[in-house]
Parts: C-alpha cells; sequence; structure tokens
C-alpha cells in the first residue's frame, strides 16, 4: 500500500483528430495512465474546449478539414503558450510539419502509426517537466517573497532594537547610580534580565515581578529560611526564560489556543530555561524550581512527571503563583478571571494540580489586609527622604524597571528620581516602607 497524501488533480489531455477511430484508441491508450482525457474531432471544437477547461497537453493531427494542425497548434500556442503541443502526423508532407514546427512551436512530432510505448513515455516525460517548470517557478516566486519580507522585517527590527536600546540606556543610567551593595546589584540585575522578555510585544507586562513577589510572600508565610526565600523570588522573576524564543503570535496566544506544535514547544520552556541557567552556579538551586514549576502535584505535570512531596516545595510554590497571575492576564485560559475567580478555582484543584499546603497558604495570604504585610504608604516624588525603602518596583511609563523593591533610598538617588520625573512631565507617586521594617 502506499502512504495516503493529499490528493494531486489529475492532468489533462486534450485529443483532436476528425477521425473518431483514433481518438478512441488514443482514448484507451492514456486513460489507464491516470490523465483526465477531453477529445474534439475538429480545431474549432478544441479550441472552445481550451476556452472553458483547464488543459495541460494537446495532441493534435495534422490532417483536419477546415483547420489543420498546423493552424490549430498555432493558435494554441497563442492562446495558452504553457499548454505542452504534440502534433500527429500520417503522411509524408515536409512542408507542413515544419510549418507546424515552426509557427506552433510544438513540443514533439509522432508519425502514425505511432509506437504505444514510445507515445506514452513521451506525454509522461513531457508533463513530467512542465510540472517540474511549474514548480520551480513557484519556488522562485516564494522565495522572492520571502526575500521581501525578510527585508521589511529586518527594516522593522532595525527601528525597534534603537527603541528597546534608549529604553535599556535609560534604565542602564539607573543602575549605574544604585549600585552601593553586591547583593542589591545581583538582585536588580536578575529582575532587569526578568524585565527583558516582558518588553516583547505581546507579553504579558509585570508577570514575572508579581509571580516573584507573591512567591516570596507564601514562602514567608510557610517560615521558609531566608535562602529559600530568596531562591524562590529569583525563579519567580526567571520562570519564563525559557520562553525568549517564542514567537510574538506564540507569546499571544492562551495556552488552550496553541497548535500541537506550539503547544509540543511550550511544553519545554522550563527544561530551556533551566538549563539556560546552569553555567550560573549561584542560580542553580533556582533553576531546579523552574525546571519543575509546571509539574503537577497528582503527577501529570512535565517535564518530569514529579509528584506530590517529591516535587521541590519552591517549584509548588511558583506553580500556584504562576497559576493564579495567569489566570487573570489570560495566559492560561481564553477567558480572564478575576482575583476572587483565580483563588476558587486553585481552591478546587487542591490536591490535583496544586500542592494543598502551598494552596492554603495563598488562602490565608490573600485574606489578609492590605496594609498589614510591611505598613507601605504612597508619598509623591517630591516628598522622597533619605532612608526611605522602596516598596515597590519603580517602573518607567513602557514597564522596564527603573529601581527594584527594597532598595534604601540615599540623596543621590532622591536627586536623580525627582529630576526623571521633572524631565519625563510625570506625577510619580511612590510606594515606601520605613527603614525599620525592610525584611
Amino acid at each position: 500500500m502506499t502512504e495516503q497524501t493529499s490528493p494531486t488533480p489529475p492532468q489533462t489531455l486534450l485529443l483532436v483528430d476528425d477521425e473518431p477511430s483514433i481518438l478512441s484508441a488514443l482514448r484507451r491508450l492514456f486513460r489507464p495512465c491516470g490523465y483526465r482525457i477531453l477529445t474534439s474531432e475538429s480545431g474549432a471544437g478544441g479550441l472552445e474546449l481550451l476556452a472553458k477547461e483547464d488543459v495541460d497537453l494537446v495532441i493534435s493531427d495534422m490532417r483536419m478539414p477546415e483547420m489543420d494542425g498546423a493552424q490549430f497548434l498555432e493558435q494554441v500556442r497563442t492562446g495558452w503558450p504553457r499548454i505542452i503541443r504534440i502534433l500527429l502526423t500520417g503522411y509524408a508532407d515536409i512542408t507542413s510539419t515544419v510549418n507546424a514546427i515552426n509557427k506552433g512551436e510544438i513540443y514533439r512530432y509522432v508519425s502514425k502509426p505511432w509506437d504505444d510505448h514510445d507515445i506514452v513515455l513521451m506525454v509522461r516525460d513531457a508533463l513530467q517537466s512542465q510540472r517540474l517548470r511549474s514548480e520551480n517557478a513557484r519556488l522562485l516566486a516564494l522565495t522572492q517573497n520571502q526575500n521581501e519580507e525578510l527585508k521589511a522585517l529586518n527594516s522593522s527590527l532595525e527601528a525597534r532594537v534603537q527603541e528597546r536600546t534608549a529604553e535599556l540606556e535609560q534604565v542602564n543610567g539607573f543602575l549605574n547610580l544604585a549600585n552601593d551593595t553586591l547583593k542589591q546589584s545581583f538582585l536588580v540585575s536578575i529582575k532587569v534580565f526578568s524585565t527583558l522578555l516582558e518588553l516583547r510585544e505581546g507579553s504579558a507586562g509585570g508577570h514575572a515581578r508579581r509571580v516573584a513577589d507573591l512567591s516570596r510572600k507564601l514562602a514567608i508565610q510557610l517560615e521558609l529560611d531566608a535562602k529559600a526565600q530568596q531562591d524562590i523570588f529569583i525563579a519567580g522573576l526567571l520562570h519564563d526564560i525559557g520562553k525568549i524564543g517564542f514567537s510574538d503570535a506564540m507569546f499571544a496566544k492562551p495556552v488552550p489556543k496553541l497548535t500541537s506544535e506550539e503547544l509540543s514547544r511550550y511544553r519545554k520552556h522550563s527544561i530551556a530555561g533551566a538549563s539556560a541557567l546552569l553555567p550560573l552556579a549561584d542560580l542553580k538551586s533556582a533553576a531546579d524550581l523552574i525546571r519543575a514549576h509546571h509539574e503537577r502535584f497528582d503527577g501529570q505535570g512535565f517535564p518530569d512527571a514529579l509528584q506530590g512531596l517529591g516535587i521541590p516545595l519552591g517549584a509548588r510554590i511558583l506553580a500556584v503563583a504562576n497559576d493564579y497571575d495567569g489566570l487573570q492576564i489570560g495566559t492560561l485560559s481564553e477567558k480572564r478571571f478575576t482575583a476572587d475567580d483565580a483563588r476558587m478555582l486553585l481552591v478546587k484543584s487542591r490536591g490535583k494540580r496544586y500542592c494543598p499546603t502551598v494552596v492554603d497558604a495563598l488562602v490565608e495570604l490573600l485574606g489578609r489586609p492590605r496594609d498589614e504585610a510591611g505598613q507601605e504608604k504612597e508619598v509623591p516624588v517630591d516628598q522622597l527622604k533619605i532612608g526611605m525603602v522602596l516598596a515597590r518596583d519603580l517602573l518607567a511609563r513602557d514597564g522596564a524597571l527603573l529601581l527594584a523593591t527594597d532598595y534604601v533610598l540615599d540623596a543621590t538617588l532622591v536627586r536623580e528620581i525627582q529630576a526623571y520625573a521633572k524631565r519625563e512631565s510625570l506625577p510619580l507617586v511612590l510606594h515606601v516602607r520605613n527603614h525599620s521594617k525592610q525584611r
């Protein structure tokens, strides 16, 4: 049995001869080859068929009343130059045959009586050559079109690179001022790296930061040590780093809308993200959490089908925080859920998809008054004071990170933030807390 492929329409032959017996013989000869066969007993009738039908090859007798084969094939060449033309000649009229070759530009001529095997091979070779020429022309046109699209894309990318470069230069200006401790520089660098993903068109801006913040709060709620809290926070910032090679179109789709090929690639992004961090020894623990953050408590997750307490606690925390935010921004479902609905969905999957302990911690955390953790307050930019601590990330208009949570403001930073707000004409209000409340 041959493998089933998408059907190709049969090629069409037009047979023209004023003798019905000749037409019948030719029809019997070619029909087993799988061609579609059209016949006409005159040149005029053949032209009428050509005006209505899509024909690939014409075989015409030379001697016919009213319009001979040379005249007929000349009109075929003029009206349908793509069609292959073959002449049947049954008498020794060299002049007429030469005339047909010159005016009709025929592919071949065949003397009567013909050899069945030879004429079948001739037609097959002619149609194969025609199909190859058509395919080459199609591929050439496709290549030219793709080259034009690539030129346009390169031009667009160049403009986008310039825009992103300008944004990153602004971010770097702030980072150069905020290099007071090695620990702060390390965390801010990771946050900036995470922000690069969110500069992609179609991505959900702020998702990584929200996941990281909620994961850290859950780690605190579950009384994990400081090292584990930091690893979970970093893993939250970088949990989607394996998606950096995704196309803009793929970024814009919720998971249920992905094609099978896209879904296969999506299911590998946690491995890709973890692998990207392996060369950095300080991020090995975070890399392990990133690899496992799509595992399910019931063992139906990926990439390693881990189950229950076999999944690292940090990854179980990351899974809850990631899906809680993903349900609200529309990356996990075609519908965007409210915060309350997202929490209810996680509770329904408690013990199945999600770790019960982590879900319970989320419910307790979300039920607290908003001002319980950290005593945040809003301060206009012109009222900033030395020693205040940022309670939330300071972001530019487009979502780019300027300063990270937990920065302690000194005199230089206060001046630079105020100068930035004045330069950009922004009525900035910052979320801060007292230094004594810093974690």
